[in-house]
């Protein structure tokens, strides 16, 4: 029983993974990055950040966050350009380090995805309601949450409708797709500026002391904690199949996408501290908060309406991201080979599409899943790590590989990396550990009873 089994770059770089369109560009990667970066992380997780873990420190949380993003992107920039094909950590894995891991790596990305979407998915259709109320308009109790007999919610019918919505038009193809976000995105973009530019002038700078109100410690939980602001990135490596250049656009999207993104996390976090004390930032929707605070309150409007649009482009690329690498894992049979047919009209897998929107709709219409973000983030370090590790690997293993992009200084650099994202993984609570060794024990008993005896290498 060969559970290291290892993909040949032959069967990774060859056979089926040419069925999907390639519409993408650089600009097309960028604007997928910011769209899943820049979202709940920025509207929220700054200020609950910054009032439970540290204060107007939360800068250097997101500072400390965006380097270990930083050397992780680089990572994934040399081994989505060698490897341009969906499945992202995944799929460089089975070439690496073998089936056994590939799979554990997979199974853990779909948690990720997963309950990304579903956090995302609730923080949406708060927004909207808030959006409607503001106008007069309420939804009927029963339908504007999760399952909460002490409150009388039954089902989240917002967050089902825009999940379906989007796997509606995930199903019409990729370039459609990246189009919309990219309109999502710049709009996204012009209301955080507007933030900035407009709050820098109502700045109070005794409100950024004391500035370490929880010491270093705090600020190290802040950047686990937020590093959930900066998951997102990974989806880009999963459109690689979709690319026209992959070797070359391939790290200018993941790259530039971080940059932008850890740039305007800390501006942000500075104005936010400084309009308000640090302690009364722990809001729903803290920079709407800080604005009306300073009788700014059309501008606030505008930014619940970022906001906005800031969650779907990032339910947009998450759900993308999400049924790239289920497209992935069932095409090497470790999932039902159903799940990898593509469309013959819009070349989409459209069966990835439809089950895990309609999964992703059930669990968040009647799941509160909102207290699960950490998982989110230690799914997502969890990846990082092995990613880093990776480089190592196929320098060693695979040193011919033709690579777009090479992480320099190796193997510093990457242990760097892995060290920081082990870090901050340490950083996590218990609870948040233990949610996820349940979610890999129940990812190895699916490869055990089903994966290993119908995995395409079999048959080689």
């Amino acid at each position: 029983m060969d559970l290291f089994r290892k993909k040949s770059l032959t069967a990774v770089l060859g056979g089926d993974t040419n069925k999907l369109n390639k519409t993408l560009g650089a600009f097309d990667l960028t604007a997928l990055g910011v769209g899943a970066v820049i979202g709940t992380g920025i509207f929220v997780v700054t200020g609950v950040a910054a009032a439970e873990h540290a204060g107007p420190g939360i800068i250097l949380s997101f500072i400390l966050a965006g380097i270990a993003c930083v050397l992780s992107a680089l990572c994934y920039s040399e081994l989505a350009s060698a490897l341009p094909v969906s499945g992202s950590a995944y799929a460089y894995s089975y070439v690496a380090f073998g089936e056994l891991l590939a799979w554990i790596l997979g199974w853990d990305l779909v948690l990720e995805y997963g309950v990304a979407v579903a956090a995302v998915g609730s923080g949406w259709s708060g927004y909207i309601q808030g959006l409607l109320e503001g106008f007069g308009l309420h939804l009927p109790t029963l339908l504007s949450g999760a399952y909460n007999a002490d409150k009388g919610t039954f089902i989240d019918l917002p967050a089902v409708v825009i999940i379906l919505l989007i796997s509606l038009l995930l199903t019409r193809g990729a370039k459609e797709t990246a189009r919309f976000n990219a309109i999502m995105v710049v709009i996204k973009l012009a209301v955080v500026l507007l933030f900035i530019f407009t709050g820098i002038f109502y700045i109070k700078p005794e409100n950024w002391s004391p500035f370490l109100p929880f010491g270093m410690h705090g600020v190290m939980n802040g950047a686990a904690t937020v590093f959930f602001a900066y998951i997102g990135f990974d989806a880009i490596s999963n459109a690689a199949e979709e690319v026209k250049s992959p070797q070359r656009d391939i790290p200018i999207g993941i790259i530039s996408s971080v940059v932008i993104c850890t740039v305007l996390y800390i501006s942000v976090s500075l104005v936010l501290t400084g309009i308000v004390p640090y302690y009364d930032l722990n809001v729903s929707d803290p920079v709407s908060y800080a604005l009306r605070l300073v009788d700014q309150n059309w501008i606030a409007g505008l930014i619940s309406l970022g906001a906005i649009t800031g969650m779907t482009t990032v339910l947009l690329v998450m759900m993308y991201g999400q049924t790239r690498l289920l497209y992935a894992i069932s095409r090497d049979g470790l999932l039902p080979k159903s799940l990898s047919k593509v469309n013959s009209t819009t070349q989409q897998p459209n069966r990835s599409i439809w089950m895990m929107g309609i999964v992703s709709a059930i669990l968040t219409g009647f799941v509160p899943l909102s207290r699960l973000a950490n998982l989110t983030s230690i799914g997502t370090l969890f990846a990082f790590l092995v990613v880093s590790i990776g480089v190592i690997a196929l320098r060693y293993s695979q040193p011919t590989l033709k690579r777009g992009f090479k992480v320099p200084w190796v193997p510093f650099l990457p242990l760097l990396s892995a060290a920081a994202c082990g870090y901050l993984m340490y950083n996590l609570g218990s609870a948040t550990w233990i949610g996820f060794l349940i979610w890999l024990v129940i990812g190895l008993l699916i490869y055990a009873l089903y994966g290993y005896r119908n995995s395409k290498l079999n048959g080689d």
